[in-house]
């Protein structure tokens, strides 16, 4: 059967580069849920976007629909053949195309009705509007109607299956084959087919393929940059930022005096990221070099003018920047301290100052040295300084720079250059014990407050980062080996311990890989330490594959579901004396005789060779299950048994709940 290529491209004004990559998701998913609710093969080969455009390319759709069959039922068969021949009539079928088929309440007459395939363009024709209405924004404008909302105005739609036109309007715009090339040096009007689309636009200086973009600004920045010595400064999020500023994207690299690396190179480097978006040069040792690469959204600079431009500017804003230092340095961090109590951090939660109090008390809480607790003093003042009202981005870093200048001791700078650490789950955390201390307490003080106040985040919105404070408070217990109580942290507020189990889950599962239902296990057996939790997951993950390991995880799931089942509360002791010789009262030795021995090894953290032994019970309990019945008729014996098998349960659940771990069994 013939398939055919497909193509949409939405041409629209240029969207914000942020916004693009998770459009795409939505649109690559959007489509291919409208090829799976309308049961047409198909698949996607191309979700891409530039600034002007985003684009879903497909490959191996149909020419239409599959037939498909609807049963429609009709009276019960007991009405007899006078209701079966007005059934029929009603549907204007012979009486002999009606079959027969038995449902739950008995038998009826029904018609298993042929559908006819649709075509496929008549399907991408009327399910294409709602697709493209249907990608969400964090910001849109609306048209005629206000469902009609999209992030930027739609000017030209294309649709095309191989070269037919899929006829729909949206927002005013009929789709064709007609797209539109690279605003200033492309054609205004080009027609393609869904084979040609990127070579046709390619040829009028649109890649479509961020990959591609991508690719020319690396290669072609790194051909310049050889011929010099240098190299580029790794900035990932930076380039993707370029790529989806841009259609035909060419690098050029400038220069700036060299009197400028007297600087800061964290200053120059958010000058020229934040504010230029230009990317960073090093020499051969990694040092900050006197250049930048600036990616223009043109085929060439062939008299220097965009060259001699970009200079200009990126000279303006490095003499602002070092008007700033200068001029700060005039005032010492201590001397802004109370300059913080007119800068607002919350109207409930008041200034800057409140915070600081609150955080110094919060580390001194902690155990927080002279030094923390210096840091934890001064950690805020750049809040007050000109550097950091023009360039907000050097919060935190530009107050430790300050703060070297100004000859404080090197755990209490470097404390307060860390303290924003980690901005992120892939951040590294604060790499010294005080700037560990000043960052948890900060976060600390911000999630008390603003859980006391009610606000949590719900959905998406999160205005004060607290998901991604709690997910850095989380991540410097752990690997900053800090074995603080994540229950006294959370203070008097169960939704903060809520918040932080979360984020443990979520820390532990998908940054450091750990199986679900391990996690859920360690957990279960308690989370207070999350370096303890740490510990006893590698231990689970070690001991895992183990010969014994699973079928007594399935084991004591059996366990767990016997005590629910007899709603044994537990309490008593077990009587040896009523213990059945054979496999019962060497279940109960073999245990009795580990016990100590794991829960020795239990305190020494030695949890890989406790769950070796515990394991080792395996054969024992086997043999119990097999050999003896745990529901006996003697009452006195059947809740000895029970004991038993309360106390095997929680004995030894202390490092991880068994019972939690999904093994074959369980799965089967």
């Amino acid at each position: 059967m013939k398939t055919h290529r497909f193509l949409l491209e939405i041409g629209t004004e240029e969207i914000p580069d942020w916004m693009i990559p998770p459009a795409l998701e939505q649109l690559r998913g959007l489509f291919e849920q409208l090829l799976n609710s309308n049961s047409l093969s198909g698949t996607v080969i191309c979700v891409d976007a530039t600034p002007r455009r985003l684009v879903v390319q497909a490959q191996g759709l149909p020419e239409r629909q599959p037939d498909s069959e609807e049963t429609l039922t009709g009276p019960p068969k007991a009405a007899g053949d006078t209701a079966a021949a007005g059934f029929a009539r009603k549907l204007g079928v012979p009486l002999t195309d009606l079959v027969t088929v038995e449902t739950p309440k008995g038998e009826y007459f029904a018609y298993r009705k042929r559908i006819e395939g649709r075509p496929t363009v008549e399907i991408l024709a009327r399910e294409l509007p709602g697709l493209i209405w249907n990608i969400s924004w964090p910001k849109t404008m609306y048209w005629r109607r206000e469902r009609e909302r999209f992030i930027r105005p739609i000017r030209w739609v294309v649709a095309l299956l191989d070269s037919r036109v899929v006829p729909f309007e949206v927002a005013g715009v009929a789709s064709g084959n007609v797209t539109s090339g690279h605003r200033q040096l492309g054609r205004k009007r080009i027609r393609v087919t869904a084979a040609n689309y990127e070579e046709r636009l390619r040829a009028n200086y649109v890649l479509v393929r961020a990959a591609e973009r991508e690719r020319k600004i690396r290669e072609e920045t790194e051909a310049l940059l050889a011929v010099r010595g240098l190299h580029l400064r790794r900035d990932d999020a930076l380039l993707q930022t370029l790529v989806y500023l841009t259609e035909y994207p060419t690098p050029l690299v400038g220069e700036f005096d060299r009197a400028y690396l007297d600087l800061p190179h964290e200053v120059l480097v958010t000058v020229m990221r934040h504010h230029q978006k230009y990317l960073s040069v090093e020499d051969a040792e990694g040092r900050l070099a006197p250049y930048f690469v600036a990616v223009m959204n043109m085929a060439g600079d062939p008299e220097g003018l965009v060259k001699a431009g970009n200079e200009r500017v990126l000279r303006a804003r490095f003499n602002d920047a070092r008007f700033f230092w200068q001029t700060d340095q005039k005032k010492k961090l201590a001397d802004r301290l109370h300059d913080l109590a007119q800068v607002t951090f919350q109207t409930d939660l008041g200034s800057y100052l409140d915070k600081t109090q609150r955080v110094v008390e919060l580390v001194k809480k902690l155990g927080g040295n002279e030094y923390a607790q210096r840091a934890a003093l001064l950690a805020k003042c750049d809040l007050t300084t000109e550097m950091v009202k023009e360039f907000t981005e050097l919060q935190g870093v530009i107050g430790g720079l300050y703060a070297r200048e100004q000859g404080e001791p090197e755990p209490v700078w470097r404390a307060i250059y860390e303290h924003y650490k980690p901005e992120s789950m892939e951040d590294a955390i604060p790499s010294t014990p005080e700037g560990r201390l000043v960052s948890l307490a900060d976060k600390l003080d911000t999630l008390q407050g603003c859980f006391r106040l009610g606000m949590i985040p719900s959905g998406s919105k999160d205005p004060f980062a607290l998901r991604r404070a709690a997910q850095g408070v989380v991540k410097i217990l752990v690997e900053g080996k800090l074995s603080l109580p994540v229950t006294e942290l959370a203070g008097d507020l169960p939704e903060l311990r809520e918040f932080f189990l979360d984020r443990v889950r979520y820390y532990f599962r998908e940054v450091r890989g750990f199986r679900y239902d391990e996690v859920n296990a360690v957990l279960a057996a308690g989370w207070d330490d999350l370096t303890d939790v740490e510990s006893r997951l590698e231990a689970i993950r070690a001991v895992r594959p183990t010969a014994n390991f699973e079928p007594l995880a399935a084991s004591f799931k059996r366990i767990r579901n016997i005590l629910r089942q007899a709603e044994y509360t537990g309490g008593a002791p077990v009587e040896p004396g009523l213990l059945e010789p054979g496999p019962e009262t060497e279940l109960y030795e073999a245990f009795d005789g580990l016990r100590s021995e794991v829960e020795a090894r239990r305190r020494e953290k030695q949890y890989r060779a406790a769950l070796e032994r515990i394991a080792s019970l395996r054969p024992r309990v086997d043999l119990f299950f097999d050999k003896v019945l745990v529901n006996a008729p003697d009452e006195r014996i059947r809740r000895n048994r029970l004991a038993l098998l309360d106390g095997l349960l929680k004995e030894f659940s202390t490092i991880a709940d068994f019972s939690e771990i999904v093994t074959e069994a369980t799965n089967s």
